[in-house]
């Protein structure tokens, strides 16, 4: 059997897709004293083709491998007392189902006519086989916690690389930044309190209906679509402001407005269950004007001149100026890259605008001020410091060690946990149901 068949199982995520039950269920595989059955397979099998991957003859047999698979490193798991407890089952799985909830605008009718089952059900559907992936992945966790690499390991892991396959490398950046929120001015913010006021003012006094003033009004266009419905959502979901009105509405009371980061809001409590609220608003944010924009590029104009002066560094520019709500903030300002999670950027992944804003900078040059647009439709202002910068380049231990170093690392994990399997496999009873499938290669694997 091939390793790599075996590793795909933790690979696999665990989704909320409806699966045919046409067939009655029955076991065709053990592992230990893990059970494998037909609907585990041919429920992945179908999902396989509904995601229109490019036709395998042997993808049934790359399933059943996959599965066998994850329930080796379980049954071991099982035998070695890993656990995973009950809470963090249940929160996994409400963080799961929440999401695909609050997608549907929470609606519960919504989601059983697409699943073809309640929440409850999918709950109780979902819950052995996310505690069989958690304690795969924790049992992995701890066969993997153990490998170290030397630089030894490093060098002889490069070395063996033949020369005509030496990776060449991208040019690469690292980025800090200090971002400023244009503030609004009175008059502004004056207009939008106005605003909402004659919005509940519409809803209580003259009986409009809210989900309407929502999709017509609400500067949260997400929500708005939704009539300003955001679902069910527990503590902590919210901005401060935000959560301590909604835990204090009783049922389809309307608060009073609130003023948030984002602007000004009324909410209504459509339900409670327990810990979670299911909670819609209207929100107006206040208009920035063009000199409301002007004072944050001059502020940043000054940062600049006092970094570039001695005067301030910009690791203390940061604490003192940048917005405390971003990620930056808490690492000295610098910007992590969304697609690695690290702080280094090949510049093929930077937006346009910081691309060409760095273009013809060196490490320690700042650009002007540059517009920042968010997700949510703001725009900031910032400035970027050029870091680090490497050039486009082959692979070498003296530039790359730090890379090379992770890539040798993963691959001895790799070869770790592949012999790990192997051993566990000649170790452990696994039986497959006679004329259920023909794998060639599982087949040869169970015969020796």
């Amino acid at each position: 059997m091939k390793n790599i068949t075996l590793i795909i199982a933790f690979l696999m995520c665990l989704g909320l897709q409806a699966q045919e039950q046409m067939l009655i269920d029955k076991v065709i595989a053990k592992v230990g004293t893990e059970t494998i059955l037909l609907s585990d397979v041919e429920g992945q099998y179908s999902y396989a083709l509904e995601q229109g991957g490019p036709e395998d003859p042997n993808i049934k047999c790359n399933i059943l491998q996959a599965i066998i698979g994850q329930k080796l490193v379980v049954h071991h798991a099982k035998l070695d007392s890993v656990e995973v407890s009950p809470d963090e089952i249940e929160a996994s799985l409400d963080f799961r189902i929440d999401q695909v909830l609050r997608q549907m605008g929470g609606d519960e009718t919504l989601f059983q006519e697409y699943y073809g089952m309640t929440v409850l059900d999918m709950r109780g559907k979902l819950r052995e086989d996310l505690n069989q992936q958690m304690l795969a992945e924790r049992m992995q966790g701890q066969i993997l916690n153990s490998v170290n690499i030397t630089p030894k390991e490093v060098k002889q892991f490069f070395n063996s690389i033949p020369s005509d396959s030496i990776p060449f490398l991208s040019a690469e950046v690292e980025l800090s930044e200090v971002v400023v929120k244009p503030l609004v001015n009175e008059e502004e913010n004056a207009k939008a309190l106005k605003k909402i006021l004659d919005i509940r003012k519409r809803i209580i006094e003259g009986g409009e209906d809210f989900a309407e003033l929502a999709r017509t009004f609400s500067d949260d266009k997400g929500s708005g679509a939704q009539g300003g419905n955001l679902g069910f959502a527990g503590r902590g979901t919210f901005v401060p402001e935000f959560e301590a009105t909604a835990y204090t509405l009783t049922k389809d009371e309307i608060s009073e407005p609130i003023e948030t980061e984002f602007g000004f809001h009324i909410l209504q409590l459509l339900e409670r269950r327990g810990n979670k609220v299911n909670i819609r608003h209207i929100l107006v944010r206040p208009e920035i004007t063009e000199a409301d924009l002007q004072l944050a590029r001059t502020k940043l104009d000054t940062v600049r001149a006092q970094i570039e002066r001695g005067k301030i560094t910009f690791e203390n520019a940061v604490k003192l100026h940048s917005e405390e709500s971003l990620p930056s903030y808490s690492n000295n300002g610098m910007i992590q890259n969304p697609q690695t999670g690290k702080t280094s950027f090949e510049t093929a992944q930077l937006p346009s605008e910081i691309y060409f804003a760095i273009e013809d900078l060196v490490p320690g040059d700042i650009t002007e001020p540059l517009e920042y647009p968010l997700p949510t439709g703001e725009t900031y202002y910032r400035i970027i410091k050029v870091r680090d910068l490497t050039n486009p380049h082959k692979a070498s231990l003296e530039e790359d060690y730090a890379k090379i170093q992770r890539f040798a690392k993963e691959s001895k994990k790799n070869e770790y946990f592949s012999t790990w399997l192997e051993e566990k496999f000649a170790s452990t009873f696994i039986a497959i149901e006679p004329g259920y499938l023909s794998c060639p290669e599982l087949d040869m694997r169970m015969n020796k």
